[in-house]
């Protein structure tokens, strides 16, 4: 639990630590609910400057930028950290003031941060750049020593894509292909789409092989491509005929049975040479004499013999 809360009532800090822990987990996956959480949290205990933060996160993961910068502001009162900076800066972005950003990247609390957080006033600077219509400048601002380390931080693989990134917009794709190279290599997360981007830029085009509409606009295709081949195969009326009846005499020739199934529904002739008509039955009456047939001219046959 926050230590902040530890300054609440017992049953209410658990009810508030729930709702924050809510918060965390969801706000990836799912901002929305997450800002729902935040707000109930907010409700109970809004004197908590941690409250204040979650609630500042869950506004701007779901857009609302005015709403995160007055969470994160009133945070900033509570502890006088500097630590809320970047995002702060970045809400300005968000509601369309660039340059507002930009001009917090230059004040003294920026000197307050640590590492990882003067990389992030950094993205975000070169980002307000990029929104001003300075895709040059924000190249050069990208550019610093943590950019050029060969050490691997949590922030190096999105510092790199974003310099991949600032070079394509200007059109250095070589360099920007090698950038997003080296942000895969240091993308032990998977925080970026940078196998994505470089594969985009190779021109490879994956397909989803578990993908239903794919999968229904092949069946669609194949059964065109059937369709097609029966119509190329069809006997046309007239002299095509006999050229049908030709092919059919030859197969039945080379098989010993015959061809295709005639106009009248016969089916070729099984393995043992039986001809067999439609309804897998004894095949024509004059071939093959059914057994009732025969019954029933049995007496006829003795009266003959008396006469």
């Amino acid at each position: 639990m926050r230590q902040d809360l530890m300054s609440l009532p017992k049953t209410l800090a658990v009810d508030v630590a729930r709702n924050l822990v809510m918060v965390a987990k969801l706000l990836d996956e799912d901002p929305e609910q997450a800002y729902e959480y935040s707000k109930i949290a907010l409700r109970l205990a809004s004197r908590v400057a941690s409250v204040r933060e979650a609630a500042g996160f869950a506004a701007y993961g779901v857009g609302k930028y005015a709403e995160g910068l007055a969470e994160f502001r009133a945070a900033r009162r509570m502890t006088g950290s500097a630590d809320l900076w970047p995002v702060m800066a970045d809400c300005e972005r968000g509601m369309g003031r660039p340059e507002r950003a930009l001009a917090m990247a230059g004040e003294p609390e920026v000197q307050r941060l640590d590492k990882a957080g003067q990389v992030e006033m950094r993205l975000v600077a070169a980002g307000a750049r990029r929104d001003m219509g300075q895709p040059d400048a924000a190249v050069v601002t990208l550019q610093s020593p943590e950019l050029a380390s060969n050490s691997v931080q949590p922030w190096t693989a999105r510092l790199r894509y974003a310099y991949a990134d600032a070079l394509l917009a200007v059109g250095r794709e070589t360099e920007a292909r090698e950038w997003f190279a080296r942000a895969l290599e240091a993308d032990q997360g998977g925080t970026t789409d940078a196998s994505d981007r470089l594969a985009e830029l190779d021109g490879v085009e994956f397909v989803d092989a578990f993908d239903p509409e794919a999968e229904q606009a092949d069946g669609v295709e194949r059964a065109d491509d059937a369709e097609a081949r029966d119509d190329a195969e069809a006997p046309v009326s007239g002299a095509g005929d006999a050229g049908a009846s030709a092919v059919s005499a030859a197969a039945a020739d080379r098989d010993g049975a015959p061809g295709a199934a005639s106009a009248a529904g016969v089916e070729s002739a099984d393995r043992d040479g039986e001809p067999r008509d439609a309804r897998g039955d004894a095949g024509d009456a004059g071939l093959l004499e059914a057994p009732e047939a025969r019954e029933s001219r049995e007496p006829a046959r003795d009266e003959e013999r008396e006469d």
